[in-house]
């Protein structure tokens, strides 16, 4: 099919502001089904959980309908989605209830590539426990995480493994199978950090050889949730620290007090948007929303590719890593200029781009990077067109010094 751009742009009012957005890695704009579902759900009769009156049984029926959505997102079952506030808050919640089983001399694995989301909440744990924190390490010079550094890495103390599907730093994707079935082969769990890799293809939480995989919903067109989804099985064995009359049943007893019922409502819209990417697609929602991403992937890696052949040729420009395999995130830096200095002059222009570690702590510390303020980091959103690109190349130019650039 031929990704249309300007039908998909349109979807979303906040581009009629004339902003370039470049930073969907920080969070993305939101799509007006979205927008309207939350509206719905905030302006009609809406109580908390109860099967006894019909605004009851309504918040039900949302907090149902989003774990249905995220499960078709992920391949996973509605059953195993916990939903919550934050990948962060998600991922400490089941750090602190896995490690209160791990005792002195148990390992657990973490990888320098990773949102810090991703590795502190494990790093806490294992020293509450007593535990033995290992180390994955990237390659400074493309930003790749060899998998085959699991097989001595790994060893039978090992309890769990943590890994991004995506860097939000580079780009990276992973061998995230190859590292699980390393881990699972001996018995740890896996904990995949999917919040940079699920809006920019297909996911497949069996695929992946994930245990534990969470993700965000506002980095994929949504409101401001997350939501961590395993076998309910995997989440039946474990018992998370709760208040006594809250729900003990799974996935409910590991989400913390009352949820946003409108931003669930969110959730599910934003899925329904997914699923609408590829207009030709039919089946099941779970059948389109792997269309549609895949055909937004077709389409933001042409416009990846014309951003970072420019980065590249451009003389004034250091790009940080070249992995093989990468979602459609550079960081990179301005000659001259603090990574913050380039951030806000872009800004000035109209350019939304982040600046700093953007959490990914381990990785800027192990490139020498983080005291000179971290990197400038361009990431590319299925609405973002070739020509925003060429726009911010001409910026940089210009901000460089001027010079022509060379042939593209």
């Amino acid at each position: 099919m031929v990704f249309d751009v300007a039908r998909v742009r349109a979807a979303y009012p906040a581009l009629g502001e004339g902003f370039v957005h470049f930073d969907g890695a920080g969070g993305t704009q939101t799509a007006r089904p979205v927008i309207d579902a939350v509206a719905t759900a905030m302006g009609a009769a809406v109580g908390n959980r109860s099967t006894a009156f019909e605004p009851g049984r309504r918040s039900l029926e949302l907090v149902a309908a989003a774990r249905s959505a995220v499960a078709d997102l992920l391949g996973a079952q509605p059953a195993g989605v916990v939903l919550g506030p934050s990948a962060t808050a998600l991922t400490y919640t089941l750090a602190r209830t896995l490690g209160a089983g791990w005792r002195p001399g148990d390992e657990v694995v973490v990888s320098r590539l990773d949102h810090d989301a991703n590795v502190r909440p494990w790093v806490q744990a294992a020293e509450a426990a007593g535990a033995t924190v290992r180390w994955a390490e990237f390659d400074p010079a493309t930003g790749e995480l060899p998998a085959g550094q699991y097989e001595e890495l790994v060893t039978a103390r090992t309890r769990l493994v943590a890994v991004t599907a995506g860097s939000n730093a580079t780009g990276t994707v992973p061998d995230v199978p190859a590292i699980a079935k390393t881990a699972h082969a001996a018995g740890a769990l896996v904990c995949v950090d999917g919040v940079h890799a699920v809006p920019h293809g297909p996911t497949d939480l069996a695929s992946l050889g994930a245990d534990f995989l969470v993700t965000s919903a506002y980095k994929w067109s949504g409101p401001h949730l997350a939501a961590m989804a395993a076998d309910p099985a995997r989440w039946a064995a474990l018992r998370p620290a709760k208040l006594l009359p809250s729900s003990d049943a799974v996935p409910d007893r590991f989400e913390y007090g009352t949820p946003s019922f409108p931003l669930l409502a969110g959730v599910a819209a934003a899925v329904d948007h997914l699923a609408t990417l590829d207009p030709d697609a039919t089946g099941s929602r779970r059948e389109r929303v792997r269309a549609g991403l895949a055909a937004a992937q077709a389409h933001e890696e042409v416009v990846f590719a014309r951003l970072l052949a420019g980065l590249a040729e451009h003389p004034a420009v250091t790009v940080y890593g070249s992995p093989a395999r990468r979602c459609p995130t550079v960081s990179f830096r301005v000659a001259g200029a603090a990574p913050a200095e380039t951030a806000a002059a872009l800004g000035a222009a109209g350019f939304c781009l982040s600046s700093g570690d953007y959490y990914a702590y381990e990785y800027f510390e192990a490139m020498g990077l983080r005291a000179g303020g971290g990197a400038v980091r361009a990431s590319v959103y299925h609405y973002n067109t070739v020509d925003e690109v060429d726009r911010l190349l001409a910026e940089l130019d210009r901000l460089a010094g001027g010079g022509e650039r060379m042939a593209r």
